[in-house]
């Protein structure tokens, strides 16, 4: 015989084990009426600031750009701005990062610079790319040396000084440490660490695009157009 007393738990409400607990916020400033946590602002602030954010580097605020992920696109997305996670083959963790979105807009407006890149600039973004995949992850520290090595298969008539040529390298290890794409050591201030971000900003059709420009150099062809990165 049922009684009231028996209780059928499949009726019960079902409770978000996910859901975070309501806080009471207070104003920042005065006239804050923003509807987020702090941390989601915070969060949201580095994101348009910055070039990226690691896990490595900022574990904080990236824990914030995960937990309110769906917040932090919403808001961007008013912007037309994209939010990109890169998460999976990371040693210590992922990278995040805003870019354009692509299409024609009859009245909106690109708040992210076009950062342009010289040809030797683009060729050395491209091994770099290349080393940072094949090493499914992993810190790869590469000396100034090394990078110049890179272009010793370069014969094109522009660049047949010697002097002319390395500081053409030079600059653009200087143009890549500036992006934060190339991280100088704290041991050797010749050495520098490759930033994991390249490998999500590198795309296929960038990498084939570079690729193609450093053929045409490694055959005697004049430097090629420059290539444009989100800033």
């Amino acid at each position: 015989m049922t009684t009231d007393a028996d209780i059928h738990f499949s009726s019960l409400p079902q409770v978000d084990q996910t859901a975070r607990p309501p806080v009471q916020r207070r104003p920042r400033f005065d006239g804050d009426v923003s509807e987020l946590p702090d941390r989601a602002c915070w969060a949201l602030q580095h994101l348009l600031t910055r070039r990226y954010i690691s896990a490595e580097a900022d574990a904080d605020i990236y824990s914030w750009v995960l937990e309110y992920r769906k917040e932090l696109c919403v808001r961007l997305s008013e912007l037309d701005l994209l939010l990109r996670i890169v998460e999976v083959g990371y040693e210590n963790g992922g990278v995040a990062f805003v870019e354009q979105a692509r299409y024609e807009s009859a009245r909106g407006i690109k708040l992210l610079r076009r950062e342009p890149l010289g040809t030797y600039d683009s060729i050395l973004a491209l091994h770099l790319a290349q080393m940072m995949r094949a090493s499914g992850g992993q810190t790869v520290l590469i000396s100034r040396e090394e990078m110049h090595s890179l272009f010793s298969g370069v014969l094109n008539d522009t660049d047949r000084d010697a002097v002319t040529f390395a500081a053409r390298i030079d600059g653009a290890i200087a143009r890549l440490s500036g992006l934060k794409i190339l991280r100088k050591s704290r041991d050797d201030e010749d050495s520098y660490t490759i930033s994991p971000v390249i490998t999500a900003i590198m795309t296929a059709s960038v990498i084939t695009e570079l690729q193609q420009q450093f053929e045409q150099l490694l055959n005697g062809g004049a430097p090629a157009e420059e290539v444009e990165l989100d800033d």
